[in-house]
């Protein structure tokens, strides 16, 4: 097990980078502590499988350096690293049955046999895979394949860490939810490091301790399933997590201080009115979640007559679109809760109201801890 620290980190595939564009990763310093269960998270293109290839070593980085447990590990190859890693589709050799594609790792290290043995069994029962053992891998299902190639990277004691590309891709829906557990039980177990890279929110959220929300080539926000929800620290991760994502309204500054949309006057917080005061950016949003805006049934002094658009009925919630000014803007209803008809009446608590300065939070309470890791751009 291992702490890994990308220090000063940028990877460019162009030969001669000019540009932030021309980076996939772009500078930053993070740290992934020892024996923590990570979800790396973000779209198709934002950078993940390159850093984690960096840290497996299957990548040399354009600049900075890869640390494990002080130890600069950016120029050694991947069989140095000690890295067990598990790919978006199953790596297992089919000639060989289950027993022997699990035993492989630890007859490759001079393992004793019966150490082999024990372990090999240890693993097959957690990922349920003892009834196959004998079978070759060939005739095996996707699934268990899939299985199969997880076992390979968990039947290691010895690793720095375990990193997982995308690895229940070709699972079957029902059986993911039961992947996801094994692996939590399995960190749990043997605090392993392990680095889970998905762009699906919910088994980020499921597997992680913390997780690392990638964008444009830079980690935006490192923290908790409930910090990302709440807490947003740019407005990706607004859009990005969350069913559905924030509700952004681009804004414009009025002379008490506060922002408005369109005609719409929005009254910010003191801690807000004061970051916005500090700078000079035309760049601002506001955003709230679609959980934290309020319905009331009838007008109130503080809030906003909205008509409604159309209703989704989700079974144990409902999704109102309403149109507010130019803009739609989605709000979650509970089962129970009546729902508003041809107009809606809503407003927008003050605890739940974030506001965005160049696409990142401002006036809140120890903006400096938001992120993780710091985009040196």
């Amino acid at each position: 097990m291992a702490e890994i620290v990308l220090e000063s980190l940028a990877h460019s595939y162009s030969a001669s980078p000019q540009h932030r564009h021309d980076y996939a990763i772009r500078k930053m310093t993070h740290t992934w502590r020892n024996g923590g269960a990570y979800a790396l998270l973000g779209p198709s293109g934002c950078g993940k499988s390159t850093m984690l290839n960096i840290i497996s070593g299957l990548l040399i980085p354009s600049e900075g350096k890869v640390i494990f447990d002080k130890q600069d590990v950016s120029q050694m190859a991947p069989q140095e690293r000690n890295i067990a890693q598990v790919f978006q589709f199953p790596v297992v050799y089919d000639t060989m049955t289950v027993y022997d594609n699990l035993a492989f790792p630890l007859r490759n290290m001079k393992t004793p046999e019966a150490k082999v043995r024990s372990r090999v069994s240890e693993v097959a029962e957690l990922l349920e895979l003892n009834t196959v053992l004998d079978k070759r891998a060939s005739n095996l299902t996707a699934d268990e394949k899939q299985k199969v190639s997880m076992g390979r990277g968990l039947v290691r004691e010895d690793v720095s860490a375990i990193l997982f590309d995308e690895p229940l891709t070709v699972i079957d829906p029902h059986l993911k939810w039961k992947l996801r557990r094994k692996l939590r039980q399995i960190h749990e177990q043997f605090h392993i490091t392990m680095i889970y890279v998905t762009h699906d929110q919910l088994e980020a959220a499921t597997f992680a301790e913390e997780i690392a929300v990638m964008y444009d080539g830079a980690i935006v926000q490192f923290g908790s399933p409930r910090e990302l929800f709440e807490r947003p620290n740019h407005t990706f991760v607004g859009f990005f997590i969350g069913s559905p994502g924030m509700n952004l309204l681009p804004v414009s500054r009025t002379s008490d201080g506060n922002v408005q949309f369109e005609d719409t006057a929005i009254t910010l917080t003191q801690s807000q009115r004061d970051a916005l005061a500090a700078t000079e950016s035309q760049n601002v949003k506001v955003g709230i979640r679609p959980e934290f805006i309020h319905v009331w049934q009838e007008k109130r002094p503080d809030s906003w007559e909205v008509p409604v658009q159309y209703v989704e009925d989700l079974g144990t919630y409902k999704i109102v679109t309403v149109q507010f000014g130019s803009e739609p803007i989605k709000l979650r209803i509970a089962e129970e809760a009546p729902v508003p008809k041809e107009f809606a009446h809503i407003s927008f608590p003050a605890q739940w109201l974030k506001l965005y300065i160049d696409e990142y939070l401002i006036g809140e309470p120890q903006d400096a801890d938001a992120t993780g890791g710091q985009d040196a751009d």
